[in-house]
């Protein structure tokens, strides 16, 4: 497996594209802006978009999504709680699939779990494939997503946290923006977290 990190748009969102290195099939997860970038990516390592996995519907997360879906074929797959609510929210094109709990989708030879996190917005999810953990703008180094614009829901998010660290095991954590971390360095120093686990 292999994630590249590509950096985009104005409030510096991390969109990543994830490849079996076997069949050159990718997921696109949260292409915020920029669309050229990611493109010219694909185009260069002759990678082939089977799916656009979107964490949650804010604009700086979906930006992109229509160019590159348009231009690579890939399948939108969101949350249908974050589908055309507000200002903030974005509409998928016809054909999209609306995932939840559990949904398992297979890239080559790479398998992504759906895991419902709400707490940023209603429909905010994360992604579990292999060690690795997409977690939108559930989780960050050091800190976790903002709940006060609409459909933000503190309690909820907490909740959400509190699943996390529940998780089996140690996974490299890839957030919306800022740096990587770990989720066990995430159990040990993030405060949002320690509080989940004492509140909920």
């Amino acid at each position: 497996m292999l994630i590249k990190t590509l950096t985009v748009g104005q409030i510096e969102t991390n969109c990543y594209v994830v490849t079996d290195e076997d069949t050159l099939q990718c997921a696109v997860i949260d292409p915020g802006d920029e669309s050229n970038t990611i493109l010219d990516y694909l185009e260069e390592h002759k990678l082939q978009a089977k799916y656009i996995f979107l964490t949650h519907g804010h604009f700086d997360h979906t930006m992109a999504v229509e160019a590159v879906r348009a231009e690579t074929g890939a399948t939108v797959c969101m949350s249908r709680r974050d589908v055309g609510t507000g200002d903030y929210r974005y509409d998928p094109a016809e054909g999209a699939i609306m995932y939840g709990e559990g949904d398992q989708f297979h890239v080559g030879g790479l398998t992504f779990r759906v895991m419902e996190t709400p707490g940023h917005t209603p429909g905010g999810v994360c992604l579990l494939c292999q060690d690795a953990l997409f977690t939108g703008d559930t989780l960050f180094r050091d800190s976790c997503g903002r709940t006060d614009l609409p459909g933000g829901d503190m309690d909820a998010l907490l909740r959400s946290l509190k699943r996390l660290y529940d998780l089996p095991g140690d996974y490299e954590v890839y957030p919306g923006h800022m740096d990587t971390t770990t989720l066990d360095r995430e159990r040990r120093f993030n405060y949002y977290m320690k509080h989940a686990v004492q509140t909920c």
